[in-house]
């Protein structure tokens, strides 16, 4: 019963320790080899290969890096690359094809602060860019490392768990007096005692006491903490600089996050002034400095002092895209069942053609005219005819298209790369 409990318990008290961290931004290439008409794709510089259900990898100039070994294989992360020999058979390998990790482990994060998290028969722990253990799998749960620590939960006894911090070494750097914890962030890292939040600094210093019932993840230099009646917003002071009158709170974007207040929607700066009043039904996040806003089931665009740039009169029926955000310095609208889209003045700028339609990708849209769809570029200029029964928006150079009953590849310069049954391009390239 014990162990059970155990297992219950471990995913509710430390989903702090899981918080995902973005990962570096890769550069992806497309090509096509002509030959067997195969897409190839290159990222950062190293392509994908396969043979027999196995899959290795070769950089451009046809040099082998790893041979087709693994039944499994991630794309490269910086210099690394998550490799497996069974579903459960986890390693690592280098750029240059060397397992700096042998495929014995569960699971494996990629490197930060130079160490690699571990996952094996349920327990956590840490090796070495080298693929030397450090710290010994031993954790029932435990977190990436930030700022040189990395929280982890312990088990006091066989019932009661515990979290701390280690050091890149498995020092426990502060008593195991947490009930939870997050990881650390601009110097601060949430943690939870008898069932209260709070923040503590990198000696362990409790800066803001363990007394709220929530509280968020570091943004921008500031936090929200509260309880059921309200939330306000902190910087790094640890002083609130508003009410705790807030709920639903958004991500800083523009220097504005999103708030509701009695059951109304605004924005509030990084100083905590409501710059644009809780006044709306709905409130999208900024981008480009626009955000979009809702009042009375119509739709419309404020910038970031709340300026009108699109008037709220628009509608959101078909649920095709993004709407009323901007990409590519256009933001998809519609009008009368009909769809089109704005520039960042909130002008016309591609009339109210199409029956269904999505954001634009990498400078084209998929839309919808007369029941067939295609694709248009930022100037509203046809780029593929409409031809296909359904089409995606791009991504990474690809988008899924529909053309005569088979699900086919469409890269950027509308040519067919798979399934493509004697299909090589649907436009004059």
């Amino acid at each position: 019963m014990e162990n059970n409990l155990k297992h219950l318990l471990l995913p509710v008290l430390l989903t702090g320790l899981l918080a995902a961290l973005p990962t570096n931004a890769q550069e992806i290439e497309y090509g096509i080899d002509e030959s067997c008409g195969c897409e190839i794709v290159f990222i950062d510089g190293i392509q994908t290969t396969s043979e027999n259900g196995l899959y290795g990898f070769r950089r451009a100039d046809g040099t082998v890096i790893a041979p087709n070994r693994y039944s499994f294989v991630d794309h490269f992360n910086g210099n690394y690359c998550k490799v497996y020999l069974e579903d459960t058979l986890c390693g690592m390998i280098d750029r240059d094809g060397n397992e700096i990790v042998p495929c014995i482990y569960e699971d494996l994060e990629y490197p930060s602060d130079g160490r690699i998290k571990a996952y094996r028969k349920g327990l956590h722990g840490y090796l070495d860019l080298h693929g030397n253990v450090v710290i010994p799998l031993q954790y029932p749960q435990s977190g990436r490392f930030t700022q040189g620590l990395a929280p982890i939960a312990v088990y006091l006894d066989s019932f009661t768990v515990a979290c701390t911090f280690i050091d890149t070494m498995g020092n426990e750097v502060f008593p195991r007096i947490f009930e939870n914890v997050m990881p650390f962030c601009e110097g601060y890292a949430p943690v939870r005692r008898y069932d209260r939040w709070g923040m503590i600094d990198l000696s362990g210093r409790e800066v803001l006491t363990t007394k709220y019932e929530e509280l968020t993840l570091n943004q921008d230099g500031h936090f929200f903490a509260g309880d059921s009646d309200g939330w306000a917003l902190f910087d790094y002071s640890m002083k609130p600089l508003t009410p705790f009158v807030y709920r639903n709170v958004g991500n800083f974007s523009d220097g504005r996050v999103s708030v509701s207040r009695d059951g109304k929607y605004g924005f509030l700066d990084g100083r905590g002034h409501e710059v644009i009043p809780c006044i709306y039904d709905y409130v999208g996040g900024f981008q480009m400095g626009r955000a979009m806003v809702s009042l009375n089931d119509r739709y419309g665009i404020i910038d970031t002092n709340g300026r009108i740039i699109l008037p709220i009169e628009y509608e959101y029926t078909s649920m095709k895209g993004f709407k009323y955000s901007y990409y590519d310095s256009l933001a998809l609208v519609e009008k009368n069942g009909r769809l089109g889209y704005v520039d960042l003045d909130g002008n016309l700028a591609i009339p109210f053609y199409f029956e269904e339609a999505f954001h634009f990708t990498e400078g084209l849209a998929a839309v919808r005219f007369d029941g067939q769809w295609g694709y248009i570029d930022t100037h509203g200029d046809i780029f593929v005819p409409f031809i296909f029964e359904y089409a995606s928006p791009l991504s990474w150079g690809r988008a899924e298209v529909v053309y005569l009953g088979n699900v086919s590849n469409m890269d950027r310069r509308g040519r067919c790369v798979r399934n493509c049954k004697g299909v090589i391009a649907w436009r004059d390239l």
